[in-house]
């Protein structure tokens, strides 16, 4: 089996898990990345308010999104990028429950990923005195980046797979997951829980 995966970042414009704003999708064929893509989502009704902290974070404001596709026009083209991947992310409790959150404030039925967590293969894969998102992807040989950049987020969380799968003699996220004595999860249930961007 082949390291093949897709890398996923949300980032949020309030407290609200259903607040997604933005979106980083990269995809790993192979142990190498092929394709990738992000774009501005307008969060769905009464999830929309943009607060001040979550700005802060990532420099995303209200108007910036106000032409953006809602989450029901963008769920699809998400979809679609991902096809049937694991989908990996740094911290993946907080991204998976942002896809969640989103579906159920819109009325749909989230799709149903299984999901891996850089933070976590980081934690097991490096010796590190922080295992935040820019320290984690310098070591896996991802350089400088703009960090809470959806895009950017998800390129270096992707290089974390890539180099703690060599690392393990791992060939695909399955196997990584094994040799760290990690779960992938599978699709949980909607659970409240605070964004933090």
């Amino acid at each position: 089996m082949p390291l093949d995966f897709t890398a996923i970042d949300f980032e949020t414009a309030n407290s609200s898990p259903a607040s997604a704003c933005s979106v980083g999708l990269v995809r790993v064929r192979d142990g190498r990345v092929i394709a990738q893509t992000g774009w501005l989502i307008r969060p769905p009704a009464g999830h929309d308010d943009f607060n001040e902290w979550n700005t802060k974070i990532h420099g995303l404001r209200a108007q910036d999104v106000a032409d953006a596709d809602s989450w029901t026009q963008q769920i699809g083209r998400l979809c679609a990028f991902a096809g049937k991947d694991v989908l990996v992310a740094h911290n993946a409790g907080f991204d998976m429950n942002v896809l969640r959150r989103a579906c159920e404030a819109t009325g749909l039925d989230a799709p149903p990923y299984r999901s891996l967590c850089s933070l976590a293969v980081a934690r097991k894969t490096y010796d590190l005195d922080s295992y935040k998102l820019p320290r984690a992807a310098e070591v896996a040989g991802f350089g400088a980046f703009p960090h809470h950049d959806a895009l950017a987020d998800a390129r270096a969380c992707a290089q974390i797979i890539i180099d703690a799968a060599r690392r393990a003699g791992a060939s695909d996220v399955d196997a990584l997951g094994s040799a760290l004595g990690i779960r992938l999860t599978g699709p949980q249930a909607s659970r409240p829980a605070r964004a933090v961007a």
